[in-house]
C-alpha cells in the first residue's frame, strides 16, 4: 500500500472505533516526504495519560504494518 492520505485514512478508520469508545479520535495533519505522518489526537485522547502508548503501540503500529513507507508518526498540537 502506498503512502497517500487516502491510504492513511483507510488504516486510521480501522483504529478509530477503539479510540471513539473512550471519546477520542485522531486526524491526519500532514504527511512528509520522509515517511513521517503527522497526527493530532482529539477528544479525550488529547489529554489522556496513555496517549503516547496509543500513538506508538496502536496508531503507529497499524500504519507501519499496512503501509511500509511509514517510518514513524509525530503528534502535533
Amino acid at each position: 500500500m502506498e503512502l497517500t492520505l487516502n491510504n492513511v485514512e483507510e488504516v486510521l478508520n480501522k483504529v478509530r472505533p477503539f479510540l471513539m469508545i473512550d471519546g477520542g479520535d485522531v486526524e491526519v495533519t500532514g504527511i512528509k516526504e520522509n515517511g513521517i505522518v503527522e497526527v493530532r489526537l482529539l477528544g479525550s485522547c488529547k489529554d489522556c495519560p496513555l496517549r503516547m502508548m496509543t500513538l506508538r503501540a496502536g496508531i503507529e503500529r497499524a500504519l507501519m504494518t499496512e503501509i511500509p513507507a511509514v517510518k514513524r508518526i509525530e503528534s502535533v498540537l
